[in-house]
């Protein structure tokens, strides 16, 4: 059993299926097309033990069949599954494997970008994995009633032939907007240089990081500051491009019109901005040389004034509470941008569950991963039963909240939960949100203060500017083949270019032969199968 609030549990779903699901709120069962019979609503999904196969990348630190998360669920649902489950880095030649012998199992389980695009097209159409449009609305009511709420997720998992083969995960946290780890400013300088108002143009920007340089404002006497640094900036371009009106080095969309960014005159005002930076001390003169490691170890020496990770404290070495000094980036605007935008993850992860057509029961596989488009499911998958990772504990208030089992590591916790659960290290179909914390204390707050600074910097700096680059398309295996002969070189090339443009090696005055190169190389074919895809996904 799930623990002993399972009834609690139960009847949430219940009601959640019940809100969901047409035509069937009258009937105590669902014959399916196999003659599995399927309850309609709550617990089990079937009263006689159904037994299937699921394929999935081996992520966890524990077999999966021994996962407290899929042991529970069992007993609740009445499926039971065998796991076939090779490590990540095989997974991807396994799954093609098991396509090329027909030999598949009945479902696939957090495949993401191992189950290409191009694979759930050319499978789907050949039978090989079903399609489930017709099957959500009464059989995953929780996932039809996101897709109602956001019609963009209908679209970005539909392809060409008008078929969904596969459920994604879906991400509603105060974070999921975040395409990669924000900037972030180290707050103790600002409060040395008694900074008062972040900037919000890239003039204003140059200035703060000139002040960081010649001002001294770690304290120590010597010219060590490092104004603004990362690993080949592949965490701080997306934000420091989209001052310049880029959201992506790439191919991005704009206005319904697509184009590749790396060849437009936003992105070569924007490599003028970075070797500014770079000639004049303000860029790390290692950003293309240092791995994330080293840069963290600068910023735990205080000489980083500005740069990316997922939380400073990471790169700072410091405590939650200390980093709350520590304020995100704005959003800068130029002279190629007057509005401030930056770019937005599409809050989506692909092909995270499909159902092929050796499946007993597609409608029990439905339901089976339809409880996870919920609240309570989703803690449930992270989390796993009352009584493992967890246990309920009384207040000061006379309230029931979760906290830590005695016993468990809490230095240690993520290696405890990949013992338990199979949403670990891999995209799983569910809904992210943000939920309250376990707590080490009964009487801790739900969401801690960092949580919500979290939150509030997130809707003022990231979601309030937030564009999604170009939607998640479909490809047909010929466009697939189109995009993938040029892609690699592509870029291959603007990446080393852009290096050799921002450190000097190659003065900017040679950017039309640049351009030149780019072109040469056919970027106007790969431009046009991404613009008749997203013709498409507009049109679908």
């Amino acid at each position: 059993m799930f623990s002993k609030k399972t009834v609690k549990l139960v009847t949430a779903f219940a009601m959640a299926s019940l809100l969901g699901a047409c035509g069937s709120q009258d009937k105590s069962e669902k014959e399916s097309k196999s003659d599995v019979k399927v309850e309609a609503t709550g617990f089990p999904i079937v009263k006689e033990p159904l037994k299937m196969t699921m394929m999935a990348p081996g992520t966890g630190l524990a077999e999966w069949k021994d996962m407290a998360v899929n042991t529970a669920y069992t007993d609740e649902t009445g499926i039971e599954f065998t796991y076939t489950t090779p490590p990540l880095s095989d997974f991807p030649t396994k799954l093609n494997l098991a396509f090329a012998s027909g030999e598949l199992p009945d479902i696939i389980f957090g495949a993401g970008s191992a189950l290409t695009p191009g694979m759930e097209v050319d499978y789907g159409t050949q039978g090989m994995l079903l399609p489930l449009e017709e099957l959500i609305e009464e059989y995953a009511p929780n996932f039809n009633k996101l897709m109602e709420e956001d019609p963009s997720i209908r679209q970005s998992i539909t392809t060409p032939d008008g078929h969904i083969y596969s459920l994604p995960s879906v991400g509603r946290s105060d974070t999921s907007i975040w395409p990669r780890g924000p900037l972030w400013y180290n707050g103790q300088w600002l409060e040395a240089l008694n900074v008062k108002e972040l900037p919000k143009t890239t003039d204003e920007f140059y200035e703060l990081l000139l002040r960081f340089k010649e001002e001294d404002p770690n304290g120590n006497g010597k010219k060590d500051e490092v104004p603004l640094s990362d690993a080949k900036l592949d965490s701080a371009r997306p934000w420091l491009m989209s001052a310049f009106g880029m959201k992506e080095r790439g191919i991005e969309e704009v206005a319904g019109t697509v184009r590749y960014s790396p060849i437009s005159d936003n992105y070569k005002g924007y490599l003028e901005y970075m070797n500014k930076l770079y000639k004049d001390g303000l860029l790390d003169k290692e950003v293309y040389s240092q791995a994330d490691e080293q840069k963290k170890a600068k910023g735990q020496n205080n000489q980083l004034g500005v740069f990316p990770d997922w939380f400073s404290y990471f790169t700072l070495g410091q405590t939650e509470q200390e980093a709350l000094k520590n304020p995100m980036w704005h959003p800068l605007t130029s002279e190629y941008s007057k509005e401030a935008m930056v770019p937005g993850s599409p809050r989506l992860s692909r092909a995270v569950f499909s159902i092929t057509k050796n499946n007993p029961s597609p409608e029990a596989s439905l339901r089976w991963v339809d409880y996870f488009y919920t609240p309570e499911g989703s803690e449930f998958l992270t989390r796993g039963p009352e009584g493992v990772l967890w246990e309920f504990a009384k207040n000061d208030a006379g309230e029931e909240v979760k906290v830590y089992k005695e016993g468990i590591d809490l230095d240690k916790v993520e290696d405890a939960r990949g013992e338990i659960s199979p949403a670990y290290g891999i995209a799983v179909p569910s809904l992210d949100i943000s939920i309250p914390g376990i707590k080490t204390d009964a009487n801790e707050p739900d969401f801690s203060e960092f949580s919500t600074f979290i939150k509030t910097e997130t809707e003022e700096k990231v979601a309030a500017f937030a564009e999604v680059p170009y939607p998640l398309v479909y490809l047909t295996k010929e466009e697939q083949d189109r995009v993938s002969a040029v892609d690699t070189d592509l870029k291959t090339y603007v990446e080393q270019m852009e290096a050799k443009f921002i450190t000097g090696v190659e003065p900017l005055s040679n950017w039309d032969k640049y351009v030149k190169t780019i072109e040469s190389m056919g970027v106007e074919d790969y431009v046009k199968v991404y613009q008749d895809a997203f013709d498409i996904w507009e049109k679908s």
